[in-house]
């Protein structure tokens, strides 16, 4: 049985060069959760929260699914969003695209991909709530188009769940923020979808 060695090695000296600069950083961590982020984000491999954002361990908390999906039928993500809100007190929520998502791009590209089709058919309405927004675009540039209004609906349908809608009644500070990575240059685009309490 292989154990994948490399990355326990990798683990170790990962860990070894946080403790060199932070003795008592794991200790402090492991008695507390206090994260101001909630990070939604594509599964992609390529679109690491943390890294990207600078933050280190402790500091974002995250959930990541094809396509950065906020669907209101998925309990894993809207329980993700509940503790987040309820528990840990974010005060941040943040939908992450990013361009050139395989995901997305099945879903443009109308041909059969099994199962996943029916978690698509999510990015296939906002397709079809904005079909004049593609007219005349190129492959290149619908792609692009769909990955952040892709974001912009999500940051919607994070607004519209009970957990959001409760939080801004009780008085919580909590902004949703919609943003997209570019993979080929490793920089974050604010897609000016940022919605707080203070505008509802």
């Amino acid at each position: 049985m292989k154990t994948l060695q490399h990355l326990f090695d990798n683990n170790r000296a990962w860990a070894e060069s946080i403790k060199e600069k932070d003795p008592e950083f794991f200790s402090r961590l492991s008695k507390q959760q206090a994260p101001e982020y909630l990070w939604i984000g594509c599964s992609d491999s390529r679109v690491p929260a943390n890294q990207i954002t600078g933050l280190l361990p402790g500091e974002v908390f995250v959930h990541r699914n094809i396509a950065n999906m906020v669907v209101h039928t998925d309990l894993n993500c809207l329980s993700v969003l509940q503790f987040a809100v309820e528990v840990l007190k974010v005060k941040h929520i943040i939908v992450c695209g990013h361009y050139g998502c395989g995901g997305v791009e099945a879903a443009l590209d109308n041909h059969r991909h099994g199962l996943i089709d029916n978690w698509l058919r999510h990015v296939k309405d906002v397709i079809r709530f904005n079909a004049e927004r593609f007219d005349g675009l190129d492959h290149q540039a619908q792609l692009d188009l769909l990955c952040e209004l892709n974001v912009k609906e999500q940051v919607t349908n994070i607004c519209n769940t009970s957990i959001v809608q409760n939080a801004w009644k009780q008085g919580k500070e909590l902004s949703i923020h919609g943003w997209i990575y570019s993979i080929e240059n490793g920089i974050l685009k604010d897609l000016d979808a940022c919605v707080t309490s203070k505008e509802v």
